[in-house]
């Protein structure tokens, strides 16, 4: 399970090495992840009606490649982890080339927004969101 996203690296983004700033990676990081929260319907707006919270927890980012500015990368999110807590995998990859620039993972986990208490599982509404979506079946987490 995942979404693609294909960005245009802007000027804004690089530091005066004409090289991406390091943290902006963990903004396209959320570009992809959105894109695939919206494909199960449950992406921020979603998870705050249905009464839950979603905070990153965790960030890895591995820089292979410097990103350059006004290079066409693409960004994958893969989703491994959603019985105890969102575990989304990133590979950027060079659009034109296919070549790997970056890898990385993020780490979410449930809070109920009332109480502001964590959630040793995921709620119940994250797992019927993933079933009604192309009848995936939430059995466990992805190899």
């Amino acid at each position: 399970m995942y979404a693609e996203v294909t960005l245009d690296v802007p000027f804004h983004d690089v530091d005066s090495m004409n090289v991406v700033w390091h943290g902006h990676y963990l903004k396209y990081f959320e570009i992809a992840r959105c894109h695939l929260l919206d494909q199960f319907g449950y992406n921020y707006l979603q998870m705050q009606e249905s009464g839950y919270l979603w905070p990153v927890i965790e960030s890895h980012v591995r820089y292979v490649y410097g990103i350059q500015f006004q290079q066409k990368i693409r960004v994958r999110a893969i989703l491994k982890e959603w019985e105890n807590r969102l575990k989304i995998d990133y590979l950027v990859f060079d659009a034109e080339t296919g070549k790997r620039l970056t890898k990385g993972y993020t780490t979410q986990v449930a809070v109920n927004a009332k109480t502001r208490e964590l959630c040793l599982q995921s709620p119940q509404v994250l797992f019927d969101r993933l079933e009604a979506w192309s009848g995936f079946q939430p059995t466990g987490a992805t190899k």
